[in-house]
């Protein structure tokens, strides 16, 4: 099966652009393992695309979460309290919902969370008493569930999301899996900078990092030119007393 896309392609690195073997993708894949693209992609199955792109989203932000203590996988990164391990509680509630209960297929998973009365934002993060294994275990098994809906439907099979309101609350199959795909993917980018913040970490997977070649000097060059462009645009910004008189500068 082929990977979702290409992550890295005709980059250009000290003046030189990469070679074409040096292109890679990302991880994942239908049923499985994911191999290098060797020819267009112009086949239609569209269930299996859906499952590919959806299933690099959960593998990358599952992988977040390794190598970290139980202190730094549930730790407030950002001022609203974005968390790694929370973000895998909510991706497993969402898959779970919109995957599961909106078509008739309950998975039977209790999600105290979710409850009418539970408190705003409880799917959001991991109590001490969640374990790191229980959370990554229940998102495994939303995997499956979700996975047997996309088996079991076609893809214009109507449901009701239960938390819309009457009268909007129809979705078929494919808006709710793309719908998934992009909550999913949305969270795995906020826990690649959450991870790249505490640690350096950074990367599609463990055997891909899909970045550009270069060491920490080349990096810590590479922010620094990026620093100063941006404080160069700062700069020419016009105030406000330029843009009254009409005397900012242009260019």
């Amino acid at each position: 099966m082929l990977c979702p896309g290409p992550v890295r392609y005709g980059e250009v690195i000290d003046g030189a652009r990469l070679p074409d073997e040096s292109i890679r993708f990302a991880a994942g894949g239908w049923k499985g393992s994911c191999t290098r693209q060797t020819g267009p992609m112009t086949a239609s199955n569209p269930k299996a695309d859906l499952h590919s792109y959806l299933q690099s989203a959960r593998d990358a932000l599952l992988w977040k979460l390794d190598g970290l203590s139980e202190y730094d996988v549930r730790r407030p990164s950002t001022p609203t309290g974005t968390n790694l391990l929370g973000l895998v509680k909510h991706a497993a509630s969402v898959e779970l919902g919109y995957l599961g209960e909106t078509f008739g297929r309950p998975s039977g998973e209790p999600l105290p969370w979710l409850e009418d009365g539970a408190e705003p934002n409880a799917d959001m993060w991991a109590t001490a008493d969640e374990s790191r294994e229980y959370i990554v275990g229940l998102y495994r098994r939303a995997w499956a569930h979700a996975d047997a809906t996309l088996d079991a439907l076609a893809l214009d099979t109507t449901g009701k999301v239960p938390w819309w309101p009457s009268g909007k609350d129809e979705v078929t199959l494919h808006h709710a899996v793309v719908r998934v795909i992009a909550d999913t993917h949305r969270h795995a980018g906020h826990a690649d900078i959450v991870r790249e913040l505490m640690d350096g970490a950074v990367g599609v997977n463990k055997g891909d990092d899909s970045m550009a070649p270069g060491d920490s000097e080349w990096w810590d060059d590479y922010r620094n030119r990026l620093e100063h462009a941006a404080q160069e645009a700062h700069r020419r910004e016009p105030t406000d007393a330029e843009l009254r008189t009409g005397s900012a500068e242009t260019g």
